[in-house]
C-alpha cells in the first residue's frame, strides 16, 4: 500500500486533512477535501514561519548567558535575577489559550506578524532598560511575543503539508528551536562579552526585524485552493465555544498531559537548576557544566528527527514512546540522586543530560493526539492548550524547588525529588484518558473511510459524457 492510501491512524495526526481532524459531523467543509499538497512552496512558506520561531528562541534564551551581566547591570540578587525566567514563563504559559484563539480566529500571518513586533521591541527595551522594572516588563513584553510564534508555525505545517509529513515538520521547527538555544551560546555570548550590553542585545534586536520582511511580504495561511472558513464571530461565545469543544475531546486532554510529563524535566534543567545544580551539587566546573548543558540540546536535535519518523511511520508508537522516555528519565534522574556520596560519577550525568534531550521530542506527541481531535477551525485552541501542560509543571517544579532548596539548606535530593511526584501524576492522567482517546481515533478512521467509500461509488455512479472530438457509434443495419 502507497503512503497516500494509508489512514490516519497509520501516518501521523498531527496534520490530517480537514475531513481527518474530527468526525463526520463538523460539517461540510471537512468531507471531501485534498491533503495539502507540500513541495517547494510549502517549504518555503513554512521556512518563513521557523525563521521567526528561530528568533524568538534566541530572544527567549539570551538572558541564560547573561545571567552575570544583568545582575551586575541591575544591581539585583540571585532571586530577583530569577524572576526574569519565572515572568517569562508565566506570560508564555498564559497567553497559549489567547494565541491559540487568536490563530483561529485571525489566522497564522496576523499573529505571526504581531508575535515578531513585541519581541522585537521587547529584547530592544531589555537592551535600553535603565532599571529593574524596565526590564522586567521588557522581558514581559518579549514573552509575550514568543508565545505567539510556536502554535503559528504548527497551524502552518498542517496547513500545507500533507498529513504523513505532520510528526516530522513539528519535530523539525522543534529542532530549530533548539538550534536558537545553541546560538544564544555560541554566538550572543562572545558579542555580549567583546561588545558589551547595549550592543550585544539591541543588535541581536535587528534580526526580529529581518525575519518580519517576509512575513509581511510572503507568507500566506494556506495554500491556494485550501482554504478553510474562518469561525463565525461570537466574541465571548465563541471563545468558551472553541474552549468547551477542545477541552471536550479527550485527545485534547490527552495531549496536554503528555506534554505536561514529558517536557518539564529538561525545561526546568536548562532553564535555571542545572547549572547550579552541576556546579554546586557535583562540584563541576561551569565550562564542564555548560558542555553537559550543551549536550542535552544536542541530544534533543537528534533525537527530535528520530522521535518524528518513528511517529509517522508507526502512530501505535505514540503512548510506548512517551511513557518510555518519563520512565527513563526518571530512572536516571533517580539515579543521580541515590549515588552513594556527594557526587555521581561523569558517565551517569553525561546519560542523565542524554536523556533529557528526548523530553523536547517526546512532548511533541502531545500534539499528536490533539490534532486530529479538532477540526481545522479549532486547531489553534487545542495547541495552545496542549502548549500549556509542560510549561505550568515547569513553572510548578521551578517555584518548588527554590522553595525547598531554601527550606533544606541546599539539598538537592530532596529539592529534586518533587520531579516524581509531577511524573506519577502526569502518568496516572495519561493511562486514564489514553483508552477513550484512541478510540475516539479509531471511530473517526471508520467513519472517514465510510465517506471516502461513498465517495468512490459516486464518482463511479456519476455517466461520463462524450468529448467534442467523440462521434456516436453507428447503428447496427437493420434487416
Amino acid at each position: 500500500m502507497t503512503a497516500p492510501e494509508r489512514g490516519p491512524l497509520e501516518r501521523g495526526p498531527l496534520e490530517h486533512g480537514p475531513l481527518e481532524h474530527g468526525p463526520l459531523e463538523h460539517g461540510p467543509l471537512e468531507r471531501g477535501s485534498v491533503e495539502p499538497p507540500g513541495g517547494r512552496r510549502a517549504v518555503f512558506v513554512w521556512s518563513i514561519g521557523v525563521a521567526v520561531y528561530f528568533v524568538a528562541v534566541i530572544f527567549r534564551t539570551s538572558l541564560g548567558v547573561a545571567g552575570l551581566d544583568a545582575a551586575d547591570r541591575f544591581h539585583v540578587n540571585a532571586s530577583a535575577l530569577a524572576a526574569f525566567s519565572l515572568l517569562q514563563l508565566l506570560v508564555y504559559a498564559g497567553m497559549q489559550v489567547p494565541v491559540g484563539l487568536m490563530v483561529d480566529r485571525l489566522g497564522t500571518k496576523r499573529v505571526l506578524t504581531l508575535g515578531a513586533v513585541l519581541f522585537t521591541a521587547g529584547q530592544l527595551g531589555f537592551a535600553l532598560s535603565p532599571s529593574y522594572g524596565m526590564a522586567l516588563a521588557a522581558r514581559a513584553l518579549l514573552g509575550c511575543g514568543d508565545a505567539m510564534t510556536f502554535i503559528s508555525v504548527l497551524r502552518l505545517g498542517t496547513r500545507w503539508f500533507p498529513a504523513r509529513r505532520g510528526p516530522l515538520m513539528a519535530q523539525l521547527a522543534g529542532l530549530v528551536g533548539m538550534a536558537g538555544n545553541l546560538v544564544s551560546t555560541l554566538v550572543l555570548a562572545p558579542v555580549l562579552h567583546g561588545a558589551g550590553w547595549v550592543a550585544a542585545f539591541a543588535g541581536s534586536a535587528a534580526c526580529g526585524l529581518v525575519v518580519l520582511v517576509p512575513v509581511v511580504l510572503f507568507l500566506r495561511d494556506n495554500p491556494e485552493g485550501h482554504a478553510t472558513e474562518p469561525p463565525a464571530r461570537g466574541g465571548l461565545g465563541f471563545v468558551r465555544a472553541q474552549l468547551a469543544e477542545s477541552w471536550r475531546e479527550p485527545g485534547t486532554r490527552l495531549g496536554l498531559w503528555v506534554h505536561f510529563t514529558t517536557q518539564f524535566p529538561a525545561m526546568v534543567f536548562l532553564l535555571l537548576w542545572g547549572m547550579p545544580f552541576l556546579v554546586e551539587a557535583q562540584g563541576l566546573s561551569r565550562d564542564a557544566a555548560g558542555g553537559l548543558l550543551t549536550l542535552i540540546v544536542a541530544s534533543n536535535m537528534v533525537l527530535g528527527l528520530v522521535y518524528g519518523q518513528v511517529i509517522g511511520r508507526r502512530q501505535s508508537s505514540r503512548i510506548p514512546l512517551a511513557l518510555g522516555t518519563v520512565a527513563t528519565t526518571a530512572l536516571l534522574w533517580g539515579a543521580v540522586l541515590a549515588w552513594p556520596g556527594d557526587r555521581a560519577p561523569m558517565w551517569l550525568l553525561i546519560a542523565l543530560c542524554t536523556v533529557l534531550g528526548t523530553c523536547g521530542p517526546a512532548s511533541m506527541i502531545g500534539f499528536d493526539f490533539a490534532r486530529p481531535a479538532n477540526p481545522p477551525a479549532r486547531q489553534g485552541t487545542a495547541s495552545g492548550i496542549t502548549n500549556m501542560g509542560g510549561f505550568l509543571a515547569s513553572m510548578t517544579t521551578l517555584l518548588t524547588v527554590g522553595v525547598l532548596l531554601d527550606a533544606t539548606g541546599d539539598d538537592y535530593r530532596i529539592a529534586f525529588s518533587t520531579v516524581f511526584v509531577l511524573q506519577a501524576l502526569g502518568v496516572a492522567r495519561i493511562l486514564r484518558l489514553r483508552p477513550h482517546a484512541l478510540r475516539r481515533e479509531r471511530d473517526r478512521e471508520r467513519d472517514h473511510e465510510r465517506e471516502r467509500q461513498r465517495d468512490r461509488i459516486g464518482r463511479l455512479r456519476e455517466p461520463v459524457s462524450p468529448t467534442a472530438g467523440d462521434s456516436p457509434a453507428p447503428a447496427p443495419p437493420t434487416a
